[in-house]
């Protein structure tokens, strides 16, 4: 009983916590696209601005992680599920502060990261910290820990189920009734405070789609196996930029920050829209918006933009990059089959389905994946689609060999503290 009303507590601060980190970030992109559109008026000076203040944005947040709290980079969930599998939980407070403060310098910034990466983190250290102050035990703090992660990722994407399923599937790995329960009661506490705040609506506003019928099942697997083979091809991406990133020890962590920052800086002055989390595109894409050229153009960038901006060390997710292009992908696939069989579903379905495959791909959460795509867009018709989707991607990514990212992320976690012992 105790535990129960703690993971409602937690969810009830973590909700308060992460929707102000929402809004900010709302505001920060507000402001980011009013700062640039009064820039274009100055010129040359106004270039130099836009990239000067991208560049000691991300420089002072990559500078705040690794002054304050090295665990905060990045997305935070490796670092949680070590916490949760008896790995060294940190310091909470330091590390919440570091996260809500960096995570709005760097994705206010322009870089392209997701608030769900901090939310999480953030929801974890509320959890220790509760746990302290009510002096848990070490399997009664644990489970509040994979709570509050939850309850941070439900308050993101304003997706209760998808942060409950989050923390069986991807931060347990299990399925037990008690923590369960505490998973339930965080993201319902967390659901209920937050929406007082950002609001009722699914995050992105979708028509409603007829169910496309069994059919189509072929080719919606069809599309998870391409959604694959490009979840492949970005993970081995991001890893890539974040060997870099190791490699180059002689750079300072600010400079290689600033650098980053500088040249999101650039892209944002010449695309404004085309920067930051990328909510905006993914909505773009659901709507149907823009021609396979406009999109294939964003795609590229955007799929380059991921891996780079999270090898700067600054807080940030990597779930709401990934959106925009699983979007993309289903939306280009929609189209192009829609032109070979015009009686097919609408490319804004294919775009639904091919978020959550592509998020399925590359996490290998397949639940969350679909539990995400239909809170987010509100489109229950598309349940069985979206599962032979997410069936194909599966499949080819364990035909290929590549692990889930956060396994990854947390591989290399370890072997720099290994290194640094």
């Amino acid at each position: 009983m105790v535990l129960a009303l703690l993971s409602l507590l937690v969810g009830c601060v973590t909700g308060l916590v992460c929707a102000a980190f929402r809004l900010l970030l709302q505001q920060a992109d507000s402001l980011r696209g009013e700062f640039i559109a009064w820039a274009h008026q100055e010129g040359l000076l106004g270039l130099l601005l836009v990239v000067a203040s991208a560049a000691a944005a991300t420089a002072v947040a990559a500078a705040l992680v690794n002054r304050i709290s090295p665990n905060a980079a990045g997305s935070g969930i490796p670092e949680v599920e070590a916490a949760i599998n008896g790995g060294e939980p940190g310091k909470p407070v330091r590390t919440a502060i570091v996260k809500f403060v960096g995570g709005v310098l760097a994705i206010g910034s322009g870089l392209a990261l997701g608030r769900e990466g901090p939310s999480v983190q953030m929801g974890h250290s509320i959890a220790d910290l509760m746990a302290r102050l009510f002096r848990r035990g070490q399997v009664d703090a644990r489970v509040l820990f994979a709570a509050g992660a939850g309850a941070g990722l439900a308050t993101a994407f304003n997706a209760p189920i998808a942060g409950a399923v989050f923390v069986l599937e991807e931060l347990l790995r299990r399925f037990d009734t008690r923590t369960a329960a505490a998973a339930l009661g965080a993201s319902a506490g967390a659901i209920a405070v937050a929406r007082v705040f950002v609001g009722v609506e699914p995050d992105f506003a979708v028509p409603a789609q007829a169910f496309p019928g069994f059919a189509t099942v072929p080719v919606h697997v069809a599309l998870g196996v391409i959604a694959a083979l490009a979840a492949a091809a970005y993970t081995r991406a991001v890893m890539g930029a974040l060997a870099i990133a190791d490699q180059a020890d002689g750079i300072p962590v600010a400079a290689r920050a600033a650098l980053i920052g500088g040249g999101v800086g650039l892209l944002g002055w010449l695309a404004p829209q085309w920067v930051g989390g990328g909510d905006a595109l993914t909505q773009q894409t659901l709507l149907n918006a823009g021609s396979l050229s406009t999109i294939g153009l964003i795609f590229a960038i955007r799929f380059a933009l991921g891996p780079l901006s999270y090898a700067a060390g600054t807080p940030g997710g990597l779930f709401a990059p990934m959106l925009v292009l699983g979007a993309q992908i289903g939306l280009v696939f929609g189209r192009l089959y829609g032109q070979w069989f015009p009686d097919s579903a609408s490319p804004t379905a294919y775009a639904v389905v091919g978020l959550a495959a592509f998020f399925t791909a590359v996490v290998r959460a397949p639940l969350t994946g679909i539990c995400l795509a239909v809170e987010m867009t509100g489109s229950v018709h598309l349940l069985l689609p979206m599962l032979a989707a997410c069936f194909g991607a599966m499949v080819v990514m364990n035909l290929l060999g590549i692990p889930p990212i956060y396994d990854l992320l947390r591989e290399r976690a370890e072997r720099k503290l290994r290194s640094a012992g």
